[in-house]
Formats: C-alpha cells, sequence, structure tokens
C-alpha cells in the first residue's frame, strides 16, 4: 500500500486533469501526426512493382523526390491545383454571400423561430450525402424539370437565335460547384451566426441614435466584429472543397479533374503512391500554412487587446 500512495496521491490531485487534458494530444498523435508522416514518408519513397509499390534503399534511392519535381513540372498537377482551388474560393465566396445573410436574419428571429430554422440549416446532415449528389444530378440531368425550367427561362429572356433544347450543367465545374455550395452551406451558415449571436446590438442602437443609416451601421459595427466568424466559415468550406473527391467525380468533368480525384486515381489506379502521397503533403501544406498565418495573427492580435 505504501508503494501506491504516490501514485493516489498524483491521481487525486492532477491524475485526472491531466489525463482529460492529454486525450486530445494523444488522439492528435495517433491519427493525425503518426498517418501523417507515414504519407510524407512514402512521398519519398520510389515506385516498384511489389506490395506495397514503393521502396526505399537498396536498388532504389533512400530519399526521391521526383514526385515533387513532377507536381512542379508536369501540367496536370498544377492545372488540378489550380482547378481545386478555384473553384473551392467560387464555393466559398458563394457560401458566403448567401450564408451571412441567413445567419444575420436568424440572429434578428424569435427563439421559437430561431431553433426551427437552425434545424432547417442542418436537416440535409440528416440523410445521405451521396444521396444528395444523387438528387443533383438527376435534377441537373437535360430531360429534368430543373433543367427544362432553366432551359425555358433562358428561351425566354435570349434572342431566338440563341435558344436551347437544353442547358448542358452536368460534367462541368459549374456543376461541381453548385453542389459544394449546397454541400457546405451550412458550414459557413453555423459560425457566422454563433459569431453573429454574441455581438451587442446597443452598439447598433448607438450607432443609430448617432445618426448612421442601416447601411453604415451594417459596414461599420456589425460586420468588422464578424471577421472572425467570416474567416472560421470561409475555412470550413475552403478546405474540404479543395481537397473534394465525391462531388467532382460525380458531376465534375474527367479532363478537368480537382486535385482529389487525382490522388484517387494516383492511389487506386496508376498504384503510384509516392505520386499520390506528395500531392496529398502539397494540397496540406497548402491548406495548413494559411490557417497557421491567420492563428498566428489572431493569437497576437487578441492578446495587445
Amino acid at each position: 500500500m505504501a508503494d501506491r500512495a504516490p501514485q493516489t496521491k498524483y491521481m487525486d490531485r492532477r491524475g485526472w486533469s491531466d489525463i482529460i487534458i492529454g486525450a486530445p494530444y494523444v488522439w492528435l498523435v495517433l491519427f493525425f501526426l503518426l498517418p501523417f508522416l507515414i504519407v510524407v514518408g512514402m512521398s519519398v519513397a520510389t515506385k516498384t512493382p511489389t506490395a506495397p509499390p514503393f521502396s526505399f534503399g537498396g536498388d532504389y534511392p533512400l530519399i526521391n523526390l521526383q514526385a515533387y519535381q513532377r507536381i512542379l513540372t508536369d501540367d496536370l498537377y498544377l492545372r488540378a491545383f489550380l482547378t481545386s482551388l478555384a473553384n473551392a474560393a467560387v464555393a466559398m465566396v458563394l457560401c458566403l454571400l448567401l450564408g451571412y445573410p441567413m445567419a444575420l436574419a436568424l440572429t434578428r428571429m424569435s427563439r421559437g423561430w430561431r431553433n426551427v430554422m437552425l434545424m432547417l440549416v442542418i436537416l440535409p446532415f440528416w440523410t445521405s450525402f451521396l444521396l444528395r449528389v444523387y438528387a443533383w444530378m438527376g435534377l441537373m440531368g437535360r430531360n429534368s424539370w430543373f433543367n427544362q425550367m432553366l432551359t425555358d427561362w433562358w428561351n425566354f429572356i435570349v434572342p431566338v437565335d440563341w435558344a436551347v433544347r437544353s442547358i448542358p450543367m452536368m460534367n462541368s465545374n459549374f456543376a461541381v460547384v453548385l453542389v459544394m455550395v449546397y454541400t457546405y452551406l451550412p458550414f459557413m451558415i453555423l459560425p457566422l451566426y454563433a459569431s453573429l449571436e454574441r455581438l451587442d446590438t446597443t452598439l447598433d442602437e448607438a450607432a443609430m441614435d448617432l445618426g448612421s443609416t442601416p447601411a453604415q451601421v451594417f459596414r461599420d459595427v456589425t460586420l468588422p466584429q464578424s471577421i472572425p466568424g467570416i474567416v472560421a466559415g470561409g475555412m470550413l468550406v475552403f478546405i474540404p472543397a479543395a481537397g473534394e473527391l465525391v462531388i467532382p467525380t460525380l458531376v465534375g468533368n474527367a479532363s478537368d479533374p480537382m486535385i482529389g480525384r487525382i490522388i484517387s486515381d494516383e492511389f487506386a489506379t496508376a498504384r503510384d503512391w509516392p505520386m499520390a502521397s506528395a500531392v496529398a503533403v502539397a494540397l496540406l501544406v497548402l491548406m495548413v500554412i494559411p490557417t497557421m498565418i491567420y492563428t498566428h495573427y489572431q493569437g497576437r492580435a487578441e492578446g495587445s487587446k
């Protein structure tokens, strides 16, 4: 019993709190850091006809940077990165333009209606993601009622020479962005709502009393205070959208793939695991570095207050 006394005292004082605090770090090490190191290791390996299809040392170089050189020189990867970043940026901006008024309206509603509207925002998560994408595939088909409705509107507003039988929407970047906006819009609305709900409405009233118009109040008071929510929502939309695989595969153009499709094809079809790993590492670096920069300056700004 005497040998167990120090352990018992430690558990009584700090043990459980240390375990609770340390559990997330253990989770990150096991399920993020170690897999990331494995992917980095594979990215500098050499593709071989073995199982697994890569090797280090022996008849092959211990460190092979050929995959990273291909990323910088091959137009396929450069174009895929640019397409992914462009589609993700457009989807993020559209989600912001649609989500900000919705989040602001939620904060102005009564408590009862607010709960109902929030439930409607998260309602799509109750259905299968694949089912929702397939539903959009049906809507964008040439013979769907949605396509025919848009076609009729187009033919009504344009000259007769520009009339079309149907609007080609499937297998295009338009379809990819449209489905991504639908899919990731709740990820923009919820952080914006959380940020806007904490705002002090008396500041708006004070600005109105001093003669500001509603537009000036929004520009000078509401918008600056909601920037953290805008950034958080933008990251929650942009990061997964840039690496999206399912949506571009089902509704996108195979001749103009996004980077998620490239990674999948390199792993599964070409079985070039080093190349796929290098592309994944490059995508992660592109996503993480801006996040770290923002977190650094945000921490400095909060520390200076």
